[in-house]
């Protein structure tokens, strides 16, 4: 099949409805049983709010398959539009967030975010040291430099005055690439190995960033601050329909710091992304503990150019300063969460 992502390829299964879904690489860092068995149990996890394709089996590591596979339903759909289908993936998010929280015990092998705030600011830290080799100009640097000492900062000056972050079921990688409006008018989530226990303002941040919504051409849109307002406002009447009022009064205030650091995830991956690049043009292959491998040599070499275009753009400081301003610039909508 028609291969968008830089970690997997699908196999259609002709006559069946399902499909071959074959890891190129592990994007945890996992061994290849590890991987599958981690991406099997995401799958198994979200497809209980029934917006997702159902795991059908597995195919173990082999000489054939090394990585393995998951077979899974294949969806048919069309890519979202947006604005239009924003309320759709606020719906699927909300059901999926509204999934019971499971006991500490039974959340492996999915990554446990007990403090959500501490994980992503994990993920900033380790990307955000490739910093000094990818040699960005001076203006991007400050742009990046400036919401990166916010968020050293945050934990001590303004988390402590909020109240305590949720912890949900979810499911990480939501640009809005990653889902598919089926003939219901659903939204289904069809990319799950990233699913993790951790905090939902950093799904509906993902889904509705500027770096999420010009990712892919099939979903490309520049979003205003109000429609990305209305987004979050939609989200938010659902968990209040659902009677989950207290919820929505909870999350609400980490709204807008959360959109900040998946922000600082989404850049800080860009500057690893961009420096594995030079890593791979000196020695000819890309890696990190031959886990990580987005070269041209494990990809088709038309999606490394158009990754390579998306990054680019996202590390200018035009862009950088025009994706901060959601929060920097006093009258934007997004502060009245």
């Amino acid at each position: 099949m028609n291969v968008k992502g830089l970690a997997h390829d699908h196999v259609s299964i002709a006559g069946y409805g399902a499909l071959l879904r074959v890891p190129k690489q592990s994007q945890f860092g996992l061994s290849a049983l590890d991987n599958l068995t981690y991406q099997t149990a995401c799958f198994e996890r979200v497809a209980r709010a029934h917006r997702s394709p159902r795991p059908l089996g597995v195919i173990l590591p082999n000489e054939d398959i090394p990585l393995g596979a998951i077979v899974a339903d294949q969806i048919e759909g069309r890519p979202p539009r947006l604005p239009l289908d924003l309320p759709a993936l606020a719906d699927t998010m909300a059901r999926i967030h509204a999934l019971p929280l499971p006991p500490a015990k039974q959340r492996p092998p999915l990554a446990d975010h007990h403090d959500p705030l501490a994980g992503i600011l994990r993920e900033i830290e380790q990307q955000a040291r490739f910093l000094e080799e990818t040699h960005l100009g001076p203006a991007s640097r400050r742009e990046i430099d400036a919401e990166l000492n916010w968020a050293m900062e945050f934990p001590t000056l303004e988390a402590c005055l909020l109240p305590p972050q949720l912890q949900t079921l979810v499911l990480t990688d939501t640009h809005p690439g990653n889902f598919l409006i089926d003939a219901d008018d659903h939204a289904i989530i069809v990319d799950l190995e990233k699913a993790l226990y951790g905090s939902p303002g950093i799904d509906l941040a993902h889904a509705s960033v500027y770096s999420s919504t010009t990712w892919d051409p099939d979903t490309w849109a520049d979003l205003t601050h109000e429609q990305v307002a209305d987004f979050y406002r939609h989200y938010l009447g659902i968990l209040a329909m659902a009677g989950n009022s207290r919820v929505a009064e909870a999350l609400r205030p980490w709204l807008l710091p959360m959109r900040r650091l998946l922000f600082l995830r989404a850049i800080t991956w860009c500057v690893k992304w961009k420096a594995l690049q030079g890593h791979s043009r000196k020695s000819g292959k890309q890696s990190l503990d031959n886990t990580e491998d987005w070269s041209a040599e494990n990809s088709d070499p038309a999606l490394i150019e158009h990754v390579a275009g998306r990054v680019k753009e996202y590390l200018s400081p035009t862009t950088l300063e025009r994706m901060r301003e959601e929060w920097m610039s006093p009258d934007s909508p997004l502060h009245d969460l």
